[in-house]
């Protein structure tokens, strides 16, 4: 059974707390390196504006922040008011960064305008795919782009297995440390619903983007998928 979005919406609120910190672990710290890759794939030029979708507690945000500069404009969006209290409390070195409590299926923004959008392991568990990407190419500048981060089902059977192994074995037993076991086990399910790389360029093409391309890494168990307007 998929989780509703107020479900979703609640099990983000309890995890903010620890939820850095376990990504830290989980991932041995790559997930900064991955989400980097995806601020760059934007090529944003200083003075520019950025918007980063599921913000959790703001590291893609802060990201954008360092390239537009303090003539740029970034806004920081995420449903889960426990995350944006901390994305707030970590902005103090960057002012031109806007926090909104909003949903990912309704922007509450005009239409073109942003010149990027960037989405850290947020699509995965929104209720409608299809419009998340509607929306994003609405609010997008004509020529702009964006960048999406998140976990990718491998084509390769022991990347699979590796896979399954990765999420009973470590993500789940570190979780339980935290006292959230239950929270973290919806990650193989979120995922199995996942759609592949190609449907979703093809829900992105539908959406209206120009162009959309899905990159492969960490050995194809993740994924950056880039849409161009």
């Amino acid at each position: 059974m998929s989780e509703t979005s107020a479900e979703i919406q609640a099990l983000f609120n309890r995890i903010a707390p620890v939820y850095d910190r376990l990504n830290d672990r989980l991932s041995f710290g790559l997930h900064r390196v991955w989400k980097k890759m995806a601020v760059k794939w934007l090529d944003l030029s200083p003075g520019q504006s950025g918007l980063d979708i599921c913000c959790g507690s703001g590291d893609l945000a802060r990201l954008l922040a360092r390239v537009v500069g303090g003539q740029g404009c970034v806004v920081g969006l995420d449903f889960a008011p426990a995350q944006l209290a901390i994305a707030r409390e970590r902005s103090g070195l960057y002012p031109q960064i806007q926090w909104h409590e909003g949903d990912a299926l309704a922007l509450p923004f005009p239409s073109h305008a942003f010149d990027g959008i960037t989405m850290g392991y947020g699509l995965r568990n929104l209720t409608n795919i299809p419009r998340a990407l509607g929306e994003m190419q609405r609010v997008l500048k004509p020529g702009g782009k964006v960048a999406i981060l998140d976990f990718c089902q491998p084509q390769a059977p022991w990347l699979k297995e590796f896979q399954a192994w990765y999420l009973d074995t470590l993500v789940v037993p570190t979780a339980e440390q935290y006292g959230l076991k239950e929270d973290y086990a919806y990650l193989m399910p979120s995922l199995q619903r996942f759609p592949p790389p190609q449907q979703l360029i093809e829900y992105s093409q539908e959406a209206g983007f120009s162009n959309a391309t899905a990159y492969p890494i960490a050995a194809g168990l993740m994924m950056v998928l880039v849409l161009r307007c």
